[in-house]
């Protein structure tokens, strides 16, 4: 079964639109003609040997089996085919818990090795383009990490980049659609619409038309954000100033979420073995 429009917009009922959107990705073209969306019996599915084993959480895991009882794989896996059967690239956690509920079959995107090895090339390639666009350079930042598998770290070192500037720039996907469409439209830079990540979305609709018209600076637009009432305000300098060092300590601490205010740092831990190491690290 080929892919129709593509691994975006085609499959609303099966793939987040607002991580890897087929508008904003430079390769899917390449991915259309490469890969296959196909419901695949679980018994024809394993893990790649070669893949690092990783560690799940048996909470998060079960709260997952139980999502997938009452709704089904919301998400398909990513496998690539080999002599009848199917090698997980990315996607193992929603294939364990498929089975734990039961279910007999899962839907997976699937490439041969070869296309899933030219297909990781060509948005690496693509990637490192200086015409991109930023929201475009973002989605293929979000399609390496979830349908490659690959780490931030590893996509700031495949890329050239520093690791906080890659995740940077995903954040942008957080943005509402009519801004990713605008970036695109009008060639926003990443400069000039990342501060409305801070904004309320009826904000954002305000100042955006004036950005675009007056032709704004990133300065400018920050200088906007500053001005604004007291709760826009404080939102949108905590984004900006705090945001780059919840990451370094998420990465320092090894922790599930860390939550960073002027008074204040708050460390959310999934279980207490990671509290455990949390103390351990903090003791040194």
């Amino acid at each position: 079964m080929g892919l129709g429009k593509g691994l975006g917009r085609g499959f609303e009922s099966l793939i987040p639109t607002d991580l890897v959107d087929e508008e904003f990705d430079p390769t899917r073209a390449e991915d259309q003609r490469s890969s296959k969306l196909l419901e695949i019996p679980l018994e024809k599915i394993e893990r790649d040997a070669e893949q690092p084993r990783r560690e799940f959480s048996e909470e998060a895991l079960e709260e997952l089996t139980q999502s997938i009882r009452e709704n089904g794989v919301l998400q398909p896996i990513v496998v690539t085919e080999e002599r009848g059967k199917y090698k997980i690239v990315a996607g193992e956690r929603r294939f364990r818990a498929a089975k734990r509920a039961g279910l007999k079959t899962i839907p997976a995107i699937v490439r041969t090795l070869d296309a899933q090895k030219r297909l990781e090339i060509s948005i690496i390639e693509n990637a490192q383009r200086e015409d991109l666009n930023a929201i475009e350079l973002a989605t293929a930042y979000a399609k390496l990490k979830t349908q490659f598998s690959l780490e931030d770290g590893a996509i700031a070192e495949k890329i050239g980049k520093n690791v906080t500037t890659v995740r940077n720039t995903m954040r942008l996907l957080n943005l509402p659609e009519f801004v990713k469409e605008k970036m695109l439209e009008e060639n926003l830079s990443e400069g000039v619409v990342r501060p409305l990540l801070g904004l309320e979305e009826e904000e954002v609709r305000k100042v955006l038309p004036r950005i675009i018209e007056e032709g704004w600076t990133a300065r400018k637009v920050e200088d906007y954000i500053r001005n604004l009432k007291p709760k826009s305000s404080a939102r949108a300098i905590k984004e900006s100033q705090f945001h780059e060092k919840e990451e370094q300590l998420v990465q320092r601490f090894k922790a599930k979420k860390v939550k960073l205010t002027s008074k204040s740092i708050t460390i959310t831990f999934k279980n207490n073995k990671e509290l455990e190491k949390l103390l351990s690290l903090l003791a040194q």
